[in-house]
């Protein structure tokens, strides 16, 4: 397991990280049901498994570097893809963008890949959060800047930019993850309420 792979497993154990993962596991989990086809790929996040509640015959997940902590189909970087033009059913990149040394040349490989009504599935830390406060907040005052938070996370207006240009189509978005990315467990609880308030008042500053 590569520096940064070891870095980003030991945030997902933190109290922070296990809540993100609730989170979005639950949306990919109810996104992937009724989505059909022959090809399913998940690009790294493998401490989620983002398929599992996938109907897709074929499902695999993809890692940066070879390791022995998380099962995985292949190793591969996300800005060339080892798979023909029109091969992929579905493609999850799950904060991929944020990470990727050119993250425009990953959306073109996905764009390459995808089956012509296929589907892409991203997600990504908000800027617009306070999840993305906390990003800034440690990127000013500290040098030592670990995951997540030494990650370039990308406005929602501009990915749409993004994707608009590369013939994709916007057709549902989700937000999640409304409690401030505290490290105490006491303080999750204490402002559990602030999930079922955001859903329904403030969906755009989901973390």
């Amino acid at each position: 397991m590569s520096i940064a792979s070891h870095l980003e497993s030991v945030w997902f154990n933190t109290t922070s990280g296990q809540y993100l993962l609730e989170k979005e596991q639950a949306l990919y989990d109810q996104a992937v049901f009724d989505l059909f086809g022959f090809n399913a790929l998940q690009m790294g996040d493998l401490q989620m498994d983002l398929l599992r509640n996938s109907r897709i015959p074929n499902r695999f997940q993809s890692a940066d570097v070879a390791s022995t902590a998380f099962k995985h189909h292949l190793s591969c970087c996300d800005d060339f893809l080892p798979f023909a033009d029109m091969s992929l059913d579905l493609l999850l990149l799950p904060h991929r963008l944020e990470f990727s040394e050119r993250p425009h040349q990953t959306l073109r490989e996905a764009a390459r890949v995808m089956m012509p009504e296929g589907h892409l599935l991203i997600s990504g830390f908000n800027p617009m959060s306070s999840w993305g406060a906390a990003a800034r907040i440690k990127q000013w005052f500290s040098n030592n800047q670990t995951y997540p938070w030494n990650g370039d996370f990308i406005r929602l207006a501009r990915l749409r930019d993004w994707l608009a240009l590369l013939g994709f189509e916007v057709v549902s978005i989700q937000k999640c993850c409304h409690i401030p990315p505290f490290e105490q467990a006491s303080w999750h609880r204490r402002l559990s309420f602030l999930d079922k308030m955001g859903e329904r008042c403030g969906p755009r500053f989901g973390g």
